[in-house]
């Protein structure tokens, strides 16, 4: 928080005590959030919804970018609905580009992350297709909604 985080998320399966965790960043002043592996299913956030302010759903396996998408749409959608109307946000986290983004908001997803292919066609002598990229991202999902 004093670096200036407003949100820091943790992942559900880093240890025994998320509902801990996600105290100790709330007592910091931040918004607390919860990554989910692919193989973890929605409803192990449950008992902590009212803990959380953001879930991420991992579209890929956390270890390094350029990893082909996992759809988690399901996942995504009993998200969701186990939410209900508690101001929860889902934010995506892998494989996010023109082709998935549409896929994920269309499921209930509302903060996506990208990388990969935002940074493709680029380069810092040349970052125009950097923009052009994000908004491909940006306007793909927003036709989904």
């Amino acid at each position: 928080a004093d670096a200036g985080a407003d949100i820091l998320t943790a992942h559900l399966e880093a240890g025994p005590h998320s509902h801990r965790t996600l105290q100790a960043i709330r007592g910091a002043g931040m918004k607390a959030g919860l990554a989910l592996n692919p193989g973890t299913p929605a409803q192990a956030v449950e008992p902590l919804l009212d803990l959380t302010d953001l879930i991420c759903v991992m579209t890929v396996n956390p270890g390094f970018g350029g990893q082909r998408f996992l759809d988690m749409t399901a996942k995504i959608r009993a998200l969701r609905s186990l939410i209900g109307d508690r101001p929860i946000h889902i934010e995506i986290d892998g494989g996010v580009d023109p082709v998935t983004a549409p896929l994920v908001v269309a499921a209930g997803a509302d903060v996506l992350v990208a990388g990969s292919a935002v940074f493709r066609g680029g380069s810092v002598d040349d970052p125009a297709p950097y923009g052009q990229n994000i908004r491909a991202i940006r306007d793909a999902a927003n036709a989904a909604t």
